[in-house]
């Protein structure tokens, strides 16, 4: 202050900046109170759990995905019921033909993993958030990401059907000569709306689809067909499928084994009728065939068992398959396809398939007979055939005159 108490501009600018900073101090000390209600609010939210952001989530992201690909094989297969090298090898195939690729923060292992986990263990999307530590969107989005790579690549995972020849030393095969393997249909439960469950309803009561399944002598599936009702009948849907421009190809010559729910006709050789067939008929206190009628439907039923064991391999490897889904039909009939598809992958890349071995009555099926097969003219009705029949009786007489002289 210089004489006559008047200010100087020097004071008068410190007394201005003094002010400033403490309007600024103020405002500064809102914006924490703000900011901490806010935490506040946001931790009282979802029954006292945090919201954690992104960043801070990825070490449990990681330690997770490595507990269930990263430690031992067993553990992978109990989770996604593959081992780590089939894994890995899959997760190359939906990158360099399927199109999948590592997002910033979601890579195409974690992507492959949250798939596999609904599919082998039916877990629904709050149970696969909370072990990925993951967004139910996130969860939701990539589930559908991997379903349409797997179904982009139907004709890769999809074998080619390779008929019996005449080198052929398998005993439930060697009689067949031409077959490409068998059919069959099976039921699996879907969830519709109120208005479509007469159609889908079966005859014991269930809202299932019908899915035809033809499988080849190891056990993978050639050609899967989904999204007809449980109230269809098998030939029904066998006729839909040799009709379909890129359906069920069966060449002239050859054929599938089927059982009497289809017409014994070109291309599909069925059983007698009216004769004991399937194999538990066959015990140990049922006695030896009868005639050739008996002979054959034996026969034809030890190699036809090839079909229910797939369907039951399947069924054991996939829950999703064992109960109904919450997604929309159009999806539900996606993911049966998914899971046809992926348990072929899973039967040519493991040696030895895990699921199969706790069937304690099968057998490991030979690989590699005959080859791949090229023709142009295919069949496409499904009528009975008086030939068809003809031929049927002349190979139960040859099977009948061999076992009759003791060969």
């Amino acid at each position: 202050m210089a004489g006559g108490g008047r200010l100087r501009d020097s004071d008068i600018t410190y007394l201005l900046l003094q002010e400033v900073l403490v309007l600024y101090i103020i405002q500064l000390t809102l914006l924490v109170a703000c900011l901490a209600k806010f935490n506040t609010k946001k931790r009282k939210r979802g029954l006292g759990t945090i919201k954690y952001d992104i960043i801070s989530r990825i070490p449990d992201q990681e330690k997770h995905l490595a507990r269930i690909i990263g430690t031992n094989d067993m553990d992978c297969i109990a989770n996604l019921r593959m081992d780590r090298r089939t894994f890995r090898r899959l997760c190359r195939v939906l990158r360099e033909r399927g199109g999948l690729v590592d997002r910033k923060y979601v890579t195409v292992e974690e992507q492959l993993a949250m798939f596999l986990s609904v599919l082998a263990h039916h877990k629904k999307n709050k149970v696969v958030r909370f072990d990925f530590w993951r967004s139910g969107q996130t969860i939701s989005r990539y589930i559908h990401v991997v379903l349409g790579a797997i179904m982009r690549l139907h004709e890769l995972f999809l074998p080619k059907p390779v008929a019996v020849t005449e080198e052929c030393t398998d005993p439930r095969w060697q009689w067949f000569k031409g077959c490409l393997g068998a059919l069959d249909g099976t039921y699996i439960d879907v969830m519709v709306g109120s208005s479509d469950q007469p159609r889908y309803r079966t005859r014991k009561g269930q809202i299932s689809t019908n899915v035809l399944g033809v499988c080849d002598r190891n056990l993978r599936f050639t050609y899967v067909l989904s999204g007809w009702e449980g109230s269809a009948a098998d030939s029904r849907i066998l006729r839909d499928a040799i009709r379909r421009p890129h359906g069920l190809k069966v060449p002239k010559g050859y054929y599938y084994l089927c059982d009497n729910g289809y017409a014994n006709s070109d291309g599909f050789l069925t059983p007698f009728k009216g004769v004991r067939y399937h194999l538990k008929e066959w015990g140990p206190n049922s006695g030896r065939p009868q005639n050739k009628e008996e002979l054959y439907n034996l026969r034809h039923s030890k190699a036809r068992n090839v079909i229910e064991r797939a369907f039951g391999i399947l069924k054991m490897r996939w829950g999703i398959l064992r109960s109904p889904t919450f997604y929309p039909i159009k999806t539900q009939n996606r993911l049966i396809m998914a899971a046809f598809l992926l348990h072929n992958f899973i039967r040519t890349e493991m040696p030895i398939d895990p699921v199969e071995l706790q069937f304690d009555d099968l057998v490991q099926e030979n690989q590699g007979f005959g080859n791949e097969l090229e023709h142009e003219e295919y069949i496409d009705t499904v009528v009975n055939s008086p030939q068809w029949n003809a031929s049927r009786d002349a190979l139960a007489e040859a099977m009948w005159l061999q076992y009759s002289n003791g060969a």
